[in-house]
């Protein structure tokens, strides 16, 4: 029966090579899906029935019996966790000792009684560390130093001139270089903000020096504020 067998095969080939998907397939898929889905999924189910719909069927032939084509479901593909990522913990700058030398650059004057507070942040060309009495990493913070570099400078330069565009702050200069100071995030309250300086330490770096609001009240008034910022500016040089 070999003649047999080959037409067989060949008519069998011949109605296989005529299967593939409706070409509305994949948008009916895409319409019966719950919207609640995420559009990745769609595109990957529907996908995934095309490719099933369009494949070869596999033809198993013994002499003498045809064995039909058997076509096995496709289980639903695996559901989405759309439970948010915990946060992890940003890049720091690692041990800094005293907390005098960060990222580029180094501090030559902090007010007595403070130590570094073991907290920092690094994210290139932006990156900050603060310090307070006690060293505590969770604890509040004194004063807080973030520097701004490369294209991370039109942020805070930005930033800057709004404040002079609504006639907030003022010039200031410390030694040869220049600044602005200014109370930042005043609250719609009344409540006092944070006294800052912020330091240009060249065109392509600039450093913000802040008060957190309640180590400023320690001090006997705003010009005093505005004199230990200055004190930490002019003590504030680039180690690169």
């Amino acid at each position: 029966m070999p003649m047999l067998e080959d037409q067989l095969r060949q008519i069998m080939a011949d109605e296989t090579a005529r299967l593939h998907a409706a070409p509305d397939l994949v948008e009916r898929v895409m319409r019966s899906s719950r919207r609640k889905r995420r559009r990745g999924r769609l595109a990957a189910l529907a996908a995934s029935v095309a490719v099933v719909a369009a494949a070869p069927f596999y033809l198993a032939v013994a002499p003498g019996a045809v064995q039909m084509p058997a076509v096995s479901e496709t289980p639903d593909p695996p559901a989405i966790d759309d439970t948010p990522p915990i946060p992890s913990e940003p890049p720091s700058l690692g041990d800094l000792g005293d907390g005098r030398a960060f990222g580029r650059v180094r501090v030559g004057y902090l007010p007595d009684g403070l130590q570094w507070s073991h907290r920092s942040v690094d994210f290139g060309d932006r990156y900050t560390t603060s310090w307070n009495y006690d060293g505590d990493k969770n604890g509040f913070y004194c004063v807080q130093i973030y520097v701004y570099e490369g294209e991370a400078v039109q942020q805070v330069d930005d930033r800057v001139q709004i404040h002079r565009d609504e006639g907030e702050g003022e010039e200031v200069t410390v030694g040869d270089r220049t600044g602005y100071a200014v109370i930042e995030s005043v609250g719609e309250d009344g409540m006092k903000g944070t006294p800052t300086l912020i330091l240009n330490m060249g065109e392509r770096r600039r450093a913000e020096i802040m008060f957190s609001p309640t180590y400023a009240k320690k001090f006997p008034g705003a010009k005093a504020v505005d004199d230990e910022l200055r004190k930490i500016a002019e003590g504030l040089t680039a180690d690169d």
